[in-house]
């Protein structure tokens, strides 16, 4: 595996990708493009409750060592936040997306240098988070922002999502 060329580059991981229908970096691009609106309106709707349970995934997150643990603690991560939104059909949406992604997955590397890149992605989740518990509009979109640049980096530029915000 590490000779083949990565499908999709997200921060500190190189993820492969079986064949599928729909493509795998189709699959990632609805994901991404979903858990943006299900982030912003957690930003809005997030309970005590939830904001909790996005804590504990962080410190889930944070205790990961391995790639694949890693990339599985940022899924349950999302999946949390997605639940913060409180809306049910998207958050079903996002869920059925995840398991797809999961089911054609063949493989999850740490790239070289990813320490760095791995803090830097712990920082941004956590600045998320607390942006979120203070309802501090300022910090949140700065947050989205810098998260924006850690996501999808594939070989056409079409396909890395873009979705800039002002405060």
């Amino acid at each position: 595996m590490a000779s083949a060329p990565p499908q999709v580059r997200v921060g500190a991981l190189d993820l492969w990708f079986q064949a599928s229908i729909p493509h795998p970096l189709d699959l990632f691009e609805a994901r991404l493009y979903l858990e943006f609106g299900l982030t912003k309106a957690a930003f809005e709707r997030a309970t005590s409750e939830d904001i909790a349970a996005m804590r504990s995934a962080m410190v889930t997150l944070r205790g990961s060592t391995g790639a694949e643990q890693f990339f599985d603690a940022v899924l349950a991560f999302h999946r949390v936040v997605a639940a913060a939104a409180h809306i049910p059909v998207l958050e079903g949406m996002h869920q059925l997306i995840v398991t797809s992604i999961k089911a054609v997955l063949t493989g999850v590397v740490f790239v070289g240098d990813h320490e760095r890149l791995l803090a830097s992605s712990l920082d941004v989740h956590d600045d998320i988070v607390a942006a979120i518990a203070l309802r501090d509009q300022a910090s949140f979109v700065d947050a989205l922002n810098r998260h924006d640049q850690d996501l999808i980096r594939a070989d056409d530029p079409d396909r890395t999502p873009n979705t800039p915000q002002r405060p």
